[in-house]
């Protein structure tokens, strides 16, 4: 970028990236840097965060409090659609960025700012959702990212941590532990280091928010959530508000090593990656509502949005949280969420989530029509005829292979 630049806004998290960036910004461009760090749940993270940003060349930093928002306006809207990337990752990253992305464009219209600056490297997906969402919001505004400058010569962790000891920067990374995590109330991610090797074992050290399924209690803990069009609303019957609920459910789950996950996953600009994913309250609360849309759900409108799940899920996954297409199937999402209201009975042991039960007011579920038993509702032969059309076309099949000689 050669444009000049007077002011930018940084997301800007204390980590390595963004604690290096804030004095290159300084150097490199002559700029006033003002600091956004949002607090989506990462807790100790943010301690001496506005000391260290100060200390390290920003003339302010902005610490906001948006755990509500983004469980209440992300992480919900994408649970409702059971949103899951590959069959395994929830999402906890991907949903947190357009949050941070948009903050960011409301704080920089505030300080008069001209342009935006994030961390995020050229080869990963965060890139993407943070520039995409800018656009969406406002496409005047000038984006600095500092790993696709041709200025930018710090082009590996290592060189980093070198940058940072010279200008005495603390950082949480060591060249003995590389490794990158990044939290908030939906996850914890960690990446780099041995986990770049999808053949190792991650250590157990790495993991923050469970415990190892092998040390986790030795009895089942039984846990019941309740719905509401959808939302999780209450644990064992007390209402929370969307991010207590969230933190409850993790720390739950957590205790009885549920939520590890270890996959490669296809990133949006073309390569493989390995993450190591910690989601132990979403894991059960993925589950639940599952179970609950299973008695209320009507099948057909359950097929139709199961087929949509890996869309939504790649729309989210790839930064488009703010595109049009997004905005309509969370309309037609919402729509099939509005007699999900009921109760999930889950039991956690060991890394395990099971569902041991589930009932609801609106419930399509009944024992008259479903028993084994002797009832007076269905006429079983009425399943003869039933049988016999559904199996016309394949019968005509067969005829026709019969008269062509084929078997």
């Amino acid at each position: 970028m050669s444009a000049k630049v007077k002011k930018v806004v940084l997301a800007y998290s204390g980590g390595l990236d963004t604690s290096v960036i804030v004095r290159w910004l300084i150097e490199t461009y002559g700029c006033e840097v003002v600091c956004f760090a949002a607090d989506l749940g990462q807790k100790e993270e943010l301690t001496g965060l506005k000391k260290k940003a100060i200390n390290t060349g920003a003339s302010k930093i902005y610490i906001e409090d948006l755990k509500e928002e983004f469980a209440r306006d992300f992480v919900f809207p994408a649970l409702r659609a059971n949103a899951i990337y590959e069959g395994t990752y929830l999402l906890g990253t991907s949903l947190a960025r357009p949050l941070i992305a948009k903050k960011q464009i409301e704080i920089a219209k505030k300080e008069k700012a001209d342009a935006v600056a994030h961390g995020a490297t050229g080869k990963g997906n965060d890139q993407v959702r943070f520039e995409l969402t800018y656009i969406a919001l406002n496409p005047a505004i000038k984006i600095i990212s500092p790993w696709k400058d041709e200025k930018w010569d710090l082009n590996s962790r290592e060189l980093m941590i070198d940058y940072a000891e010279k200008y005495k920067i603390p950082v949480p990374l060591t060249k003995a532990k590389p490794y990158s995590s990044d939290r908030n109330l939906l996850h914890i991610s960690h990446e780099g280091g041995i986990l770049e090797n999808p053949w190792a074992e991650p250590p157990e050290d790495i993991f923050v928010l469970t415990k190892s399924p092998e040390k986790a209690p030795d009895k089942p803990m039984y846990v019941e959530i309740d719905f509401v069009k959808g939302n999780p609303v209450a644990i064992n019957g007390k209402k929370m508000s969307p991010a207590v609920l969230m933190d409850k459910i993790n720390q739950i789950a957590g205790e009885n090593g549920v939520g590890r996950v270890d996959m490669v996953e296809n990133r949006f600009v073309g390569m493989k990656s390995r993450g190591v994913y910690e989601t132990p309250g979403g894991t059960v609360l993925w589950a639940a509502h599952r179970a609950v849309e299973s008695l209320t759900m009507d099948r057909e409108v359950m097929l139709m949005r199961d087929s949509l799940i890996p869309k939504y899920a790649q729309l989210a996954y790839n930064g488009f949280w703010y595109s049009p297409e997004m905005e309509t199937l969370q309309a037609y999402i919402d729509a099939t969420q509005v007699n999900v209201t009921g109760t999930a009975r889950m039991k956690l042991y060991k890394g395990n989530c099971s569902v041991v039960g589930r009932k609801a007011p609106q419930s399509l579920y009944s024992e008259d029509f479903a028993t084994f038993e002797k009832d007076q509702v269905f006429n079983q032969i009425d399943a003869i005829g039933f049988i016999k059309l559904n199996g016309l076309r394949l019968k005509i099949r067969n005829l026709l292979k019969s008269k062509s000689g084929k078997k």
